[in-house]
């Protein structure tokens, strides 16, 4: 089951906060809060914030455990930008733009393993079923006349 937590207008340039999200695409969550802590970057910040609605959302709305969560993908877009300008010589302007972010946040449940291990019960009741050495029968001569044992 997937959960999808969407965050727009985030006060940081996209740019910035998609290096951040690099790193912690595809860990679990415990992992990717750890990163994040440490992680000395500006996006860090924002993109914590966001996974921490993410998992909240996931928990009390979906019902999912949070132990079992892992992050699937993370999209950062470009939102809205602010226009600004500043005062140059000779009475002119230069305009600049201060940039967001519109952040999605893909969270899923990781495959439950019960399924795996009724797989190895299988298996190992096939190899119980092999013959032993001793019950092995002769079936064919080479051109020799010598037996092979199969």
């Amino acid at each position: 089951m997937q959960t999808i937590t969407r965050i727009n207008e985030v006060r940081t340039s996209t740019r910035k906060v998609r290096i951040v999200a690099d790193e912690i695409r595809g860990l679990s969550v415990d992992e990717a809060q750890d990163a994040l802590t440490v992680l000395n970057k500006r996006g860090a910040t924002d993109l914590g914030n966001a996974l921490k609605s993410a998992i909240a959302n996931a928990v009390n709305n979906s019902k999912m455990e949070k132990n079992n969560l892992i992050i699937k993908t993370i999209d950062v877009n470009e939102g809205t930008f602010f226009k600004r300008f500043r005062p140059s010589t000779r009475g002119r302007i230069h305009p600049y733009k201060k940039r967001t972010s519109n952040i999605r946040i893909v969270l899923e449940e990781k495959i439950t393993t019960p399924v795996k291990e009724a797989k190895k019960e299988d298996k190992k009741a096939v190899i119980s079923k092999k013959p032993k050495k001793s019950e092995t029968k002769i079936s064919k001569q080479n051109k020799k006349g010598d037996t092979k044992l199969t």
